[in-house]
C-alpha cells in the first residue's frame, strides 16, 4: 500500500517509521521549509513510550532525553514552596519515564525512518480528491501526490481534517501557551537539574537547564480569546513582563522565532472518510493539560500502522483512549493553572500532602492515568 502522511512531526514520523518497518511505501509531505527546532520539553511515558521501544527508537530518545529531579513552584524571589520530584512519577510508571525536547523527540524518528520512506519538506496540501481507486493530494507548488491512503497528522491545525471533514472540529481551553530556548548561564546554574515553574495566578513560566548550556523556557496564561497575535513575541514579553524572579532576564533574551499556540482540544464524530483518516492531535488532541500528547500520537500511529486496511479497526481501538484522556484534561485545567488566590493555595497544600508516603504513590498514578495497552 502507498501511504501518504501529512505532517513529519512526531506522529506523522512515528507513523511513517512503522508503516515503512511493514512494507508499505510511504511518502512523509511537512509544509516546513526544514525541520522544526522549536518547541518544549515533554515528559514521555505511556504508550508512546511503549512504541518508541517496540520500535527500536527508544535508546535514542533515552540519549538525548533528561532526567529531572523534580518540578519545583517557586515566589518572585525564586524560594521554592512546594513541588513534585521526579521519582515518584517515574515509580509510577514502573521507571518507563523520560523528559526529552520536543524537536528531539521528532529528530530521533526522523534519524531511524527506514530505507525507502519519502521525506519532502515545502510540500504543502492546499487539495484532496478521493476516489474509488486511490487519493490524489495537490501541493501548493501545483504537483499532485497520488497514494492508497491519505493520512492526516498534520496536528490541532490540520490542514487535512479542514479539506476532508470540515471546521468547527476544535475546543478552546482558554490558554495560550509558548516556548522558546535563550542562554544565559546565571539562570542555568539556578535551575540545573529541575522544571522550575513560577507560583502565580492566571499565567505561569517555566524554566529547564539543558546539557548545551541554553535554558528551555515554557509559557501558559489564561484568555479568553482563541486568536493568536500577530506578534507572538511581543505578546509574551506583555504578558509575563511583570512576573519576578528571572523571567525579566527570559523575555529580554526571547528570540523573535518562537513557539505560540492556543491550548485546545480536537473533537470528531468520525477519524476516517474514505481514503483519508487522521491520527494523533488532528483528530483528538487532548492539549498540553493532560501532558501525554506526544505519547498518544505515537502510541495511536503505532495502532494505526497496523490497521491500514481496516480503519473503523484503529478507530474503536484506539478512540476510547483518547477521550479518557480529554476528559481527565479537562476537568484538571483549574489545578493547572490556578485562576485565584485561594485555588494556588489550594495546590500548594495538595503538593505538600503529596510527599507524604502512600499519599504519593496515589497522587503520581492520578497524574500518569490509566495504563494503556498497545495492540
Amino acid at each position: 500500500m502507498k501511504v501518504l502522511i501529512s505532517g513529519a512531526g512526531i506522529t506523522g514520523l512515528a507513523l511513517a517509521h512503522r508503516a515503512g518497518a511493514l512494507g508499505h511505501e510511504v511518502v512523509v509531505l511537512e509544509r516546513a521549509t526544514r525541520p522544526r527546532t522549536s518547541g518544549y520539553m515533554i515528559d514521555f511515558f505511556g504508550p508512546g513510550y511503549d512504541a518508541a521501544e517496540r520500535m527500536g527508537v527508544l535508546p535514542r530518545l533515552l540519549e538525548l532525553g533528561y532526567r529531572v529531579d523534580e518540578a519545583a513552584y517557586v515566589d518572585p524571589s525564586g524560594r521554592r514552596v512546594a513541588g513534585l520530584r521526579f521519582d515518584r512519577l517515574a515509580r509510577a510508571v514502573d521507571g518507563r519515564l523520560v523528559s526529552v525536547m520536543r524537536p528531539d523527540l521528532e529528530r530521533a524518528f526522523r534519524e531511524d525512518l527506514p530505507a525507502g520512506v519519502e521525506l519532502r519538506f515545502g510540500a504543502r496540501v492546499v487539495g484532496v480528491e478521493d476516489g474509488p481507486t486511490g487519493v490524489d493530494v495537490r501541493l501548493a507548488d501545483g504537483t499532485t501526490v497520488s497514494g492508497d491512503l491519505l493520512v492526516g497528522a498534520d496536528g490541532v491545525h490540520s490542514a487535512v481534517r479542514r479539506l476532508v471533514f470540515g471546521d468547527g472540529h476544535v475546543r478552546y481551553l482558554g490558554f495560550h501557551t509558548a516556548a522558546f530556548t535563550f542562554d544565559d548561564p546565571s539562570v542555568h546554574a539556578l535551575v540545573a537539574d529541575r522544571f522550575c515553574v513560577t507560583d502565580t495566578v492566571g499565567r505561569q513560566v517555566g524554566f529547564y537547564g539543558l546539557r548545551d548550556g541554553r535554558v528551555a523556557a515554557f509559557t501558559v496564561h489564561r484568555t479568553p480569546s482563541p486568536d493568536l497575535p500577530n506578534d507572538p513575541r511581543a505578546e509574551v514579553v506583555r504578558t509575563y513582563g511583570s512576573l519576578g524572579w528571572v523571567v525579566p532576564r527570559a523575555l529580554a533574551r526571547c528570540p523573535e522565532d518562537i513557539y505560540y499556540d492556543q491550548v485546545a482540544q480536537v473533537e470528531l464524530p468520525r477519524w476516517s472518510s474514505g481514503r483519508v483518516v487522521l491520527v494523533g492531535d488532528a483528530c483528538g488532541a487532548v492539549s498540553l493539560l493532560a501532558g501525554q500528547g506526544a505519547s498518544l500520537g505515537i502510541g495511536g500511529a503505532y495502532v494505526l500502522a497496523g490497521h491500514l486496511d481496516d480503519l473503523a479497526g484503529y478507530e474503536r481501538a484506539w478512540r476510547p483512549v483518547v477521550q479518557e484522556k480529554q476528559r481527565v484534561a479537562r476537568s484538571g485545567a483549574r489545578w493547572f493553572l490556578p485562576e485565584s488566590p485561594w485555588r494556588l493555595r489550594a495546590r500548594r497544600v495538595a503538593m505538600r500532602l503529596s510527599t507524604l508516603p502512600g499519599v504519593d504513590r496515589v497522587v503520581a498514578t492520578r497524574l500518569v492515568g490509566k495504563p494503556v495497552v498497545l495492540g
